[in-house]
């Protein structure tokens, strides 16, 4: 098929939630050349939106998922998972975090992390209801992430909206004193927002909502879905910045286990 067949066909059966897009479409990968489908090679300088870090066709990668899938596809989570706990051990050993939740993308891992700070509370008999995020983040598709991420465009289409979050300023540290109170339940950070250009947190800003959250008793949390495994020079972000925090998300994961090689795209972590 050529360009405008495909093209075509999308504007006919698929749901253009993406509007028009860059007219290419591409059959092929080898390292970070892209092949189209008129033959052309392009280099990859966006990574996929940072999923494809290893570049494509890249044979460790290929291998594990070819003798994987000559195994097993899927087993219900009714049953143990060797590989899943192989890995949630790595990412133990390497983080922070205590225990560590696999999600299915990275929206549902912020969402499920929303979740969890609701129920934490829930365990504490404490009906705090606020989660705090910033102006320009972007925390996902899924209706509370939309809710959180800081970005009237992104909500408009979907008011009124289920979940209510408050909106801060990046590096407004004012803003963020007078924003934190008894009702807060968390403050969620992405350390370099990425969705608004790449602007990191200063660390007075990123010190200063841990001081306040252990100071309200509230939940500090980091969305590295676009910073964490090793995109900022260190594993997760955070360490950049010595600060902590009670949970944290990651996703377009790739990594080894000690017993074989894994792969797991997206990921929710936590430590509490």
């Amino acid at each position: 098929m050529n360009l405008n067949e495909i093209i075509q066909l999308d504007k006919q059966y698929y749901i253009e939630t993406y509007g028009d897009r860059t007219p290419l479409c591409f059959e092929s990968g080898e390292g970070i050349r892209l092949t189209a489908v008129d033959g052309n090679v392009y280099t990859d300088f966006y990574s996929g939106v940072a999923v494809n870090s290893l570049g494509y066709n890249y044979p460790a990668l290929t291998d594990a998922l070819c003798d994987q899938v000559k195994k097993l596809i899927h087993t219900s989570n009714t049953y143990y998972v060797k590989n899943q706990a192989l890995l949630a051990k790595s990412l133990v050993d390497n983080s922070c975090a205590d225990r560590v939740f696999f999600a299915n993308s990275g929206a549902e891992a912020n969402d499920w992390a929303f979740k969890m700070i609701k129920k934490y509370f829930y365990g504490k008999n404490q009906k705090r209801s606020e989660i705090i995020t910033l102006t320009g983040s972007f925390h996902g598709r899924t209706l509370a992430t939309v809710a959180a991420t800081g970005q009237e465009k992104f909500q408009k289409p979907y008011a009124p909206l289920l979940e209510k979050f408050v909106h801060v300023g990046a590096n407004d540290c004012e803003a963020l004193k007078s924003a934190v109170n008894e009702n807060t339940a968390a403050i969620v950070l992405e350390l370099v927002q990425g969705e608004s250009g790449v602007r990191p947190l200063s660390v007075e800003f990123v010190k200063l909502a841990r001081e306040l959250c252990d100071k309200y008793g509230a939940l500090l949390m980091y969305d590295e879905i676009q910073t964490g495994i090793g995109r900022t020079g260190k594993l997760f972000a955070y360490e950049h910045y010595k600060v902590e925090p009670d949970i944290f998300t990651l996703a377009r994961f790739r990594r080894r286990s000690s017993d074989r090689r894994v792969l797991c795209q997206r990921i929710c972590c936590r430590f509490m």
